[in-house]
């Protein structure tokens, strides 16, 4: 099967980039949880790296996905809705600029929107980043993989910069993501904001759209503050999953313990009628 190059998903991708407010993309972690999303009339969704690995049974960023199983995810969650879909490919799955270039050209193909690329160095351990120079080579790859595909791929340069070493987290955020931009990103995202004044200093200090993390506390929590403050798009990352792991945790800790505990937040019959309808798969990646 070969995939269109400009499918209508990476259209409508685009598209919300460029409006002028904000929107919010949620994660679900399997085909169930993205139809779900999709009945509530989320425009676009993302996979979540830590939500996948968790429901392989594995660590988060250790390398226990590899790119052919986060790809396929990707394309799993788009073709349960037919809604774009961001993967999160994590550094992009290889230490070299070509390997990243690899995992572009690949989700491309796939039919995947849009990714984002971290400047985490997981082989390095203990939360360090690529440096500024190594990074920014990487991100051009991805970049130009972009480019020779002729397609609308949003690509998101992404700092881990508030959750590596460092006295001045914001900063070197803010220097990456300037370092991105000017790289061709079409959208910038630096997980761990919570301050009012660190996002408007992000927002402010690049062309592109904004992504923030939501759900961590402070103003990640509002979103009608993000929207005033600039912020084009809002993910959850591995939020729900952790809800829905929550939940299940403490109910199943209570029948260990000898009791039914479901807290009242127990799904019901909704979910048979969600699932009864089709897939929503819109055919447009298929020649």
């Amino acid at each position: 099967m070969v995939l269109e190059v400009e499918s209508r998903s990476t259209i409508d991708f685009r598209a919300l980039h460029a409006r002028e407010r904000l929107f919010v993309m949620p994660n679900p972690w399997d085909a169930g949880t993205a139809r779900l999303l999709a009945d509530l009339g989320f425009e676009a969704l993302a996979t979540s790296s830590a939500a996948l690995a968790w429901t392989l049974g594995r660590p988060d960023a250790t390398g226990g996905v590899t790119r052919d199983e986060a790809i396929a995810h990707a394309v799993l969650i788009h073709r349960a809705t037919g809604l774009p879909v961001n993967g999160d490919f994590e550094s992009g799955y290889g230490d070299t600029p070509q390997a990243v270039a690899e995992t572009v050209r690949r989700a491309i193909d796939a039919g995947v929107a849009g990714c984002s690329i971290e400047d985490q160095d997981q082989a390095a351990g203990g939360g360090a980043l690529y440096p500024p120079a190594e990074a920014a080579r990487r991100f051009e790859a991805a970049r130009e993989a972009v480019e020779r595909s002729g397609s609308g791929f949003v690509l998101t340069g992404r700092s881990e910069a508030f959750f590596a070493p460092g006295p001045d987290p914001l900063k070197e955020a803010v220097r990456r993501l300037k370092v991105y931009e000017a790289a061709g990103a079409d959208a910038v995202y630096a997980p761990g904001v919570t301050a009012e004044h660190e996002v408007a200093e992000i927002v402010g200090a690049v062309s592109v759209p904004v992504n923030v993390l939501g759900g961590l506390g402070g103003v990640s929590n509002d979103l009608a503050a993000l929207a005033r403050l600039g912020v084009r798009r809002v993910s959850i990352g591995s939020g729900l999953a952790k809800v829905a792991l929550g939940g299940f945790l403490r109910a199943a800790s209570a029948l260990a313990d000898g009791r039914f505990d479901y807290g009242g937040a127990a799904a019901s019959s909704i979910l048979n009628g969600a699932f009864a309808r089709p897939d929503r798969d819109d055919g447009d990646d298929e020649d």
